[in-house]
């Protein structure tokens, strides 16, 4: 008899249809999600709502707020700064303990990760490629073999995914068509795999700090236009 597939636990398909929703921009920067209308909307008991709540407070998504029960997290100009500050610091310090480490596993990791971001390029599945590109940069941190140094870098991808769903899912930049930006991240990615395969610390650290960069440059240029 063939058995059945497990079914997630309902707080698990509760917190990843939120975080959908948060991340896609369904659910704007400091809305208020209300309990009752989120049962009603994702078809999912109270409960499994609460715990979903609970652990996106916990990664930061939504913040509580006296009066207004739980809101999504703004994005600020001031956060926005700090976090692409961060995330430089963070993913070079990846690059000096990752070089001494043997990182083949993770490398096939990331080469999945691409290819599956260039197949959401294809389909046009911006959420997709968002996960995809946030998959590639953690199994990136994970060749660190360093728990802290992982968790630091989820934080701050995590934090990122709007920005991300922004970045692919609009023209910012007339001079630079989301073809070209497509593109242009896939091609760093294949050569970041290229560089910590050779163990090329300096190279990567530059091609880490090229790559975000592009990324800074298109959020600020939304954020301010």
């Amino acid at each position: 008899m063939v058995k059945s597939a497990t079914k997630k636990p309902l707080a698990v398909s509760a917190y990843e249809n939120i975080v959908k929703k948060i991340v896609s921009l369904e659910y704007q920067p400091s809305q208020h999600l209300e309990e009752t209308q989120l049962v009603e909307e994702l078809k999912i008991g109270r409960t499994p709502v609460r715990e979903a709540l609970v652990r996106l407070q916990g990664e930061k998504m939504v913040e509580s707020h006296p009066n207004k029960g739980m809101i999504v997290r703004p994005i600020t100009l001031q956060n926005t700064k700090a976090m692409f500050e961060s995330m430089i610091i963070i993913e070079q310090g990846v690059v000096d303990v990752a070089v001494n480490k043997d990182c083949s596993i993770y490398i096939k990791e990331m080469r999945l990760s691409n290819e599956a971001a260039r197949q959401a390029i294809l389909s046009n599945r911006v959420f997709r490629l968002v996960e995809a590109n946030h998959e590639f940069h953690m199994n990136f941190a994970a060749c660190s073999r360093n728990e802290f140094l992982i968790r630091a870098v989820n934080d701050v991808r995590n934090e990122a995914k709007r920005l991300s769903y922004l970045s692919y899912g609009n023209t910012i930049d007339p001079d630079r068509p989301l073809k070209i930006h497509y593109d242009s991240v896939v091609t760093e990615h294949d050569q970041i795999i290229q560089s910590l395969e050779e163990k090329n610390s300096s190279r990567l650290k530059k091609l880490l700090h090229k790559h975000i960069e592009t990324f800074r440059q298109r959020i600020i240029l939304f954020m301010t236009s």
